[in-house]
């Protein structure tokens, strides 16, 4: 799975979104101008010790993404979408593109892939919710429909054991 971010602004969404794609196995694709510096001592803290083994691609701009990932099949998230996020079919290697969190994606990128937009249900009268927020929503029903692979499914306890596992 690949997430992409389009132009992110704020870089404790983009460091735990980086943690998320650590924790999922998905690749974070990154198309600039970033409104931060990945260096930043925020993207790290947000990121935690988990940033060192994150899968990363930087892209100068769209184009370059789109020229570097040719055939890629891209969903666009957006709030102006006429689609839910869960009613469509997503494949292990899809891309989910998210946009800035001033501004989302431009018009033009969901103008020429509208039957590819996609949105997450919510009231009217809010305008829309974290970018990070946004990113698990969407990334977790991905892996679901794909049946978490090769994800962990269950759990230890630190110290006592779940009953029937001893």
């Amino acid at each position: 799975m690949n997430i992409v971010l389009h132009q992110p602004e704020i870089p404790a969404n983009t460091g735990n979104i980086g943690r998320t794609c650590v924790a999922t196995g998905t690749r974070l694709h990154l198309i600039e101008p970033l409104g931060f510096r990945l260096d930043e001592k925020s993207i790290r803290r947000a990121g935690m010790d988990y940033w060192e083994h994150l899968e990363m691609t930087r892209y100068i701009n769209y184009q370059e993404f789109l020229d570097q990932n040719p055939g890629a099949k891209i969903w666009f998230a957006t709030t102006k979408a006429k689609k839910v996020y869960s009613e469509v079919s997503f494949g292990p290697d899809d891309y989910i593109m998210f946009g800035k969190e001033s501004a989302g994606i431009p018009e033009e990128i969901l103008v020429a892939n509208e039957e590819h937009c996609i949105r997450i249900p919510m009231l009217s009268s809010i305008r829309s919710l974290n970018l990070s927020n946004s990113v698990a929503i969407v990334l977790y029903e991905a892996l679901r429909q794909n049946d978490f692979q090769s994800m962990q499914r269950a759990g230890e306890l630190h110290r006592l054991h779940w009953k029937g596992s001893e």
